[in-house]
């Protein structure tokens, strides 16, 4: 129903589904049947329009508020009782409603780009009772474009690179713009891409900023790095359009495009003749100027060499000579060998016309050097036998002094492996001989160092290793291989086997060992059996063995070799006689105790004996505590135990008692008696011990303190615990000797004190004293 249907009164435009309808009066009383001109009344066609769309520019620089459009009800009819409200995105807010006319306007700028279209709600509502006159009608408000934003690139600089000399057209990087404006409406987002710089080398494509080479046969050699500047325009690139730049750094990466060059044709290396082999002897280099794996070289002999070889350093590119063949500077001392040189990793792009290898003449000069001697051979093995005598000869060992010279070499034996001394050799000639017997079974082998030194230059030396071998001679008689236990049993029978021999020798005959058993053709208890294979079987020649008669028998057998000289030895086999059940089983082998004709028995003979040991162990006990006890301690009082001096309390005389000890003793340690013994001990020795005198020819004090503190150490009747020694030594060598007044009175006349007067103030009470006492000044 017309009557139910709001109408929407558009300041811009109303569009219809396919055409905009201009806003006049006359369109507006057309659509809700209005009276035309010429009386007739004309009816509102029932068309599908859309009605519910506003449209608003973005951007609007007025001061007041924009006007969007109009709402109007047919069941407004003027009087003010129709109240209109908006609701949804913005409403109340961004955009505001007249309630009373319906004229809706923005309170602000719009920006497109922040949102481009709102989605509003519109009621007609009673303005007395406040109920809806009609139902919500929802509607948008689209915002139109304007071209405000410019474009922009995502990057400020882009990196890129395409390889020296492609083609033209050849594409490097494409490099696109976002414009933010409306792409649907106008020119406003239509980019058009351009280059500011970088011409004539590249191009851009205008539509899709495709950056391609315009100019043929770019040489990375030449130059490596392009800065191209790129722009992006709006509005189709016309005049007024928005732009945007970007730069875009362009490299060319390398090909192989240039081959290897030496820059000089003739190389020359000198080398001393003494290189180990596999050792750098020089290094040569070409030029590629290419980089990363289209530089990398490879270098070669032409036709190969036996004494050199070169190589290639991965790092350096640089082909490094070596040595194959040790050098000879007597031998041959000038090599001349052409080198090649070529890329290991070719473009077939590049290869034609071009030969991507060089050549380069190497000469090699030998310089001499002082060699050490060289030996014939390297091992030398020599063979002797073990009989061989002291002084006997073993071999002949030869060096030379390779240098053009010939020096002479002297011979020795590093005695580091020949610690037993076993061999010599001779220094002028080489011959090593015997300094001892050989033992094979000692030791099969002996490995020693024989040297080699130049007599005119003792540094130069060279060892060579000498493996003598020990051949065996038959010197070791056979032997039984292990201890028997052997027992014949009581109830045994003749002929029956008792045990299985075998023997070893330490020899080692070429032909294997052959042992011959045998055994006394006379005993009446044994035989012997030899089984042909080194064992033999030991039997009993009769029966009726008795342990009360003989409880052990030792049965020799005489064992012998077949080797030459023939070597044979008797080992001795235990048998026991053991009690044994009718199986054979063995019982017991302890022989049977018989009764002594004085009625005493093994048993009482060892008691008596045992005790007489314990009497003399008691006795012997006894004494020695009897001799610890007549001991007397130095220190009686076990309280006493924290100090171990002794107190004599003897006063002596004073400086005047010349009596009482000998004063020069004291002053002159050298005419102390040496066989007084010490007086603070009792000495458990009675000999004299003497003591050595003073370090003549004016030693210090504390070499003859460290003197008698080490006799004191060694004398052996001194104290176990510290004891203290005075020995009131004042040395010797002072220039004003003694100042002790002991002993001065026969020889105080014959000094003069007046030196003491000028010793100064400390010394003034001194000098009274003397010099007043100076029988020249009492004269």
């Amino acid at each position: 129903m017309v009557t139910n249907q709001v109408v929407l009164l558009l300041v811009l435009s109303v569009l219809w589904p396919s055409t905009a309808l201009p806003f006049t009066p006359g369109s507006i009383g057309s659509l809700f049947g209005m009276p035309d001109s010429d009386g007739r009344t004309l009816q509102r066609s029932k068309r599908g329009w859309m009605w519910n769309q506003f449209f608003l520019l973005e951007e609007y620089a007025g001061n007041d508020h924009q006007y969007v459009g109009k709402l109007h009800s047919n069941m407004d009819r003027g009087d003010g009782n129709v109240k209109y409200v908006l609701t949804g995105d913005g409403a109340g807010s961004l955009f505001l409603i007249d309630e009373k006319s319906g004229d809706i306007h923005a309170t602000k700028r719009l920006d497109r780009e922040e949102k481009a279209m709102y989605s509003l709600n519109a009621k007609v509502l009673d303005r007395r009772t406040n109920l809806e006159l009609e139902p919500d009608t929802e509607f948008n408000i689209k915002i139109h474009d304007i071209n405000d934003n410019e474009p922009k690139f995502a990057k400020d600089t882009y990196f890129a690179s395409v390889p020296e000399m492609s083609e033209v057209g050849t594409s490097v990087a494409t490099v696109t713009a976002n414009d933010a404006d409306d792409e649907t409406y106008g020119n406003s987002a239509k980019l058009v891409y351009s280059i500011l710089q970088g011409q004539p080398y590249f191009s851009v494509d205008s539509e899709n900023g495709t950056i391609k080479t315009a100019l043929p046969g770019m040489d990375r050699e030449v130059k490596e790095n392009y800065q191209v500047v790129i722009q992006a325009k709006d509005m189709a690139g016309q005049m007024g359009g928005l732009s945007g730049t970007t730069t875009v750094s362009i490299t060319l990466s390398d090909v192989n495009d240039s081959p290897p060059r030496f820059a000089n044709h003739s190389f020359r290396v000198t080398t001393v003749e003494s290189t180990e082999i596999g050792g750098a002897i020089g290094r040569i280099k070409a030029d590629d100027p290419d980089v990363g794996r289209n530089a990398e070289m490879e270098y070669s002999i032409v036709g190969g060499h036996d004494t050199f070889n070169i190589i290639t350093d991965q790092t350096t590119q640089e082909g490094v000579i070596i040595i194959k063949k040790a050098l000879d500077y007597e031998s041959k001392r000038d090599y001349e060998f052409r080198v090649e040189v070529k890329n290991t990793y070719l473009d077939a792009r590049f290869i034609h016309g071009l030969q991507f290898k060089d050549y380069a003449t190497v000469k090699v000069t030998v310089e001499d050097v002082d060699e050490p001697p060289v030996f014939t051979r390297n091992p030398y093995v020599i063979e002797v036998h073990e009989d061989t005598a002291a002084g006997s000869f073993v071999g002949v060992v030869s060096a030379r002094d390779p240098d053009a010279d010939s020096k002479p070499v002297k011979y020795s034996i590093d005695r580091h492996t020949d610690l037993e001394r076993l061999f010599n050799i001779d220094s002028v000639n080489g011959t090593i001989t015997t300094l001892k017997a050989l033992d094979r079974e000692m030791s099969k082998w002996h490995n020693i160092s024989v040297v080699a030194t130049e007599i005119n230059n003792p540094r130069q030396t060279t060892r060579v290793p000498v493996f003598i071998k020990v051949l065996d001679v038959n010197d070791n008689a056979p032997e039984f291989a292990m201890s028997y236990d052997t027992f014949v049993c009581e109830n045994v029978k003749a002929g029956q086997l008792i045990q299985t021999i075998s023997a070893v020798d330490t020899d080692e005959p070429l032909v294997g060992h052959k042992f011959v058993f045998s055994i006394s053709a006379t005993n009446p208890n044994f035989t012997i059996a030899d089984r042909e294979d080194n064992t033999a079987n030991i039997l009993t020649r009769r029966g009726g063995f008795s342990r009360r008669e003989m409880s052990m028998y030792f049965l020799p057998v005489v064992i012998s070799d077949n080797d030459y000289p023939i070597q044979s030895s008797t080992s001795t086999l235990i048998v026991r006689v053991c009690a044994c059940d009718s199986r054979g089983n063995m019982q017991t082998c302890n022989p049977e105790v018989l009764p002594f004709s004085d009625g005493l028995t093994t048993g009482a003979l060892v008691a008596i004996l045992l005790c007489v040991v314990i009497l003399l162990m008691i006795v012997v006990l006894f004494a020695a505590l009897r001799r610890q006890r007549k001991k007397e301690p130095l220190i009686i009082s076990k309280e006493d135990v924290r100090d171990n001096v002794v107190s004599y309390n003897d006063e002596g005389g004073g400086e005047e008692d010349t009596q009482a000890f000998d004063i020069g003793t004291l002053r002159n340690p050298e005419v102390m008696d040496a066989n007084k013994l010490r007086r603070d001990i009792i000495p458990e020795m009675l000999f004299p011990f003497r003591r050595t005198s003073p370090i003549k020819d004016n030693a210090d004090v504390r070499d003859f303190i460290n003197g008698r503190l080490q006799e004191n150490d060694v004398d052996p009747t001194a104290p176990p615990y510290d004891s203290l020694a005075t020995y009131a030594y004042e040395g010797s060598g002072s220039l004003a000797e003694s100042l002790s007044s002991l002993e001065s009175g026969a020889t105080e006349g014959d000094h003069d004190y007046d030196y003491l007067s000028s010793w100064g103030p400390p010394f003034k009470k001194l000098a009274e004293m003397y010099i007043g006492k100076s029988p020249d000044r009492e004269a």
